[in-house]
């Protein structure tokens, strides 16, 4: 699925993977988040993606209305503040999302799917 805009210009589509694309940047970006979370399905572990995969942490949804839902699944550093993480995470992506890509979010989950202890 594509988000369609019209100007007096014409129209511009943006795909969804490019949405997808924008948000993880912006996520992995944020202080105390070591990276994007997935999900095994098979045996139900999660993995902390590499650079080139973040786009499967980030999950893109439409509402009736065609409003923007955007859902994070991250994993963090242990000892950092959870929550301040999340409040910096979420108004990160809402700002790339409007400033790069010029899409308001509805709404942004994020879950913390795991905590990465450096030994």
């Amino acid at each position: 699925m594509s988000i369609k805009f019209k100007n007096k210009l014409g129209e511009i589509e943006i795909d969804k993977s490019v949405i997808e694309r924008v948000t993880g940047l912006a996520t992995i970006e944020c202080y105390g988040v070591v990276g994007m979370a997935a999900k095994n399905v098979r045996d139900g572990l999660i993995h902390l993606l590499k650079k080139e995969h973040i786009t499967k942490g980030v999950e893109i949804k439409f509402d009736e209305e065609d409003n923007l839902i955007i859902e994070l699944h991250i994993i963090v550093e242990y000892g950092t503040n959870i929550t301040a993480i999340c409040e910096t995470l979420t108004s990160t992506v809402d700002y790339h999302a409007k400033e790069f890509l010029g899409i308001e979010c509805k709404e942004i989950h994020v879950s913390v799917d795991g905590i990465r202890v450096n030994n």
